[in-house]
């Protein structure tokens, strides 16, 4: 058959995608949000899913012995490739020594304030050539896709200048047309405020200096701040999203990891695509995300790294919302695989296997709006599904630590595995 890129059959366990559409709430049991077939097959043709159902029927239609690929998954599970909405995963130098000063005793702010954290790698990413930034995260997105991430968002803000955060997104398109992983540029400028200037002098500068150079370069899709103490006040916060919209950039927000200054009502005033981070949030402010349509992120590793707490997924869930879990992928956050940050919003978050999945595929893919079907492996989505060597999804948080992932694919091609 032309055009057959993949089957794969007798699967344990097919998880198509999320059950229910997450503006009409969740089903009773938290279990049920997943729509799971057994002894299941899945044909993919011209990069789209083209059926999915029993392994008779399947095979049947879109014999194995006429597909590009073929995969016997016969014990195994096969999921929607992983999406990673939230990741700094271009920069260069290392921080790992502040790692190990925050298991002594010091905080985030602190070896912020003493020239590490945010403004260390940003010193670090000035001297580097595109060409180290680029194989830098080349490498990080083959670790990536081996553990099952099939589209990933990348964000500039190491830079804080015009010629570096362009540099930045350079990188992070070069990187990406190489890569199979579908990679997402967004633009961050105001990530932290650099060593030669102030808050406001700065913000002038991103609105009217970097903006308009990133919107020349045609590469970034959304424009990000972080606001939040010792970073962008919601004022300087809302002056950024506003001229990025004028621009053609969608808004994202790092709101509420510190303190609650207002960020998540910010994000609903503004129609951001996602509000990240969310530690400090109250109920009002996640009612207030809910009602704007503004996807929640979760980032467990960051609170895993920084030993702090978790935010509280099950107030969003029980309310009848949806969330997206991100890794949170930078030099204060060396995580790079999704099936940790499923883990950890289990074990940290009190998320079951199934909503984390749903969270990690479909809702994940929301917070970077991205609505032709990538997530799930319903008909007429692309074609990124993963196998995994376990009977059921259940397994990937119940194995952290051990990357499952025997295969990958893309589009339908085999790119890993």
């Amino acid at each position: 058959m032309t055009g057959l890129d993949a089957v794969i059959y007798d699967a344990a366990e097919l998880v198509v995608g999320p059950t229910t559409d997450p503006t009409r709430g969740r089903p009773e049991s938290p279990d049920a949000v997943l729509d799971r077939r057994q002894d299941a097959a899945l044909a993919i043709v011209d990069d789209t899913v083209a059926a999915v159902g029993p392994t008779a029927a399947v095979t049947a239609e879109y014999p194995p012995e006429n597909a590009a690929t073929a995969i016997d998954a016969t014990g195994q599970t096969v999921l929607p490739g992983f999406v990673d909405p939230h990741t700094h995963a271009v920069f260069a130098g290392d921080r790992s020594d502040e790692f190990a000063a925050k298991l002594r005793g010091k905080t985030y702010q602190e070896i912020l304030a003493e020239g590490g954290g945010i403004l260390r790698t940003v010193r670090a990413v000035r001297d580097a050539t595109p060409e180290t930034l680029v194989a830098n995260l080349r490498h990080h997105l083959d670790v990536m896709l081996a553990h099952g991430t099939t589209t990933v968002e990348v964000k500039s803000g190491y830079g804080l200048d015009v010629d570096t955060e362009r540099k930045l997104l350079a990188a992070i398109e070069t990187a990406g047309q190489a890569h199979a992983i579908d990679v997402v540029p967004t633009f961050l400028g105001a990530h932290a405020v650099p060593e030669e200037t102030d808050a406001d002098a700065y913000v002038d500068s991103v609105v009217t200096d970097q903006l308009p150079a990133v919107a020349d370069q045609g590469i970034a899709e959304f424009c990000d701040v972080f606001c939040d103490a010792g970073a962008f006040t919601v004022d300087q916060s809302r002056r950024v999203l506003e001229a990025g919209l004028e621009y053609g950039l969608a808004p994202k927000i790092h709101a509420d990891e510190f303190e609650r200054l207002g960020a998540s009502q910010l994000a609903a005033e503004v129609g951001a695509v996602s509000a990240d981070h969310l530690l400090q949030s109250s109920a009002a402010d996640l009612d207030a995300l809910r009602e704007a349509g503004v996807t929640p992120v979760l980032l467990p590793g960051t609170a895993f790294g920084l030993g702090g707490e978790y935010a509280d997924a099950r107030q969003i869930l029980d309310a009848g919302g949806s969330l997206a879990l991100a890794t949170d992928f930078n030099p204060n956050c060396h995580t790079r695989t999704m099936s940790f940050a499923i883990a950890l919003a289990c074990t940290g978050m009190g998320m079951t296997p199934a909503e984390a999945t749903v969270a990690a595929t479909r809702d994940a893919a929301a917070a970077i709006d991205r609505t032709d079907g990538t997530g799930t492996l319903h008909e007429g989505a692309p074609g990124d599904a993963i196998v995994v060597d376990a009977p059921s999804h259940v397994h990937v948080p119940y194995t952290p630590g051990e990357n499952l992932v025997t295969t990958v694919l893309t589009g339908g091609d085999r790119v890993h595995g």
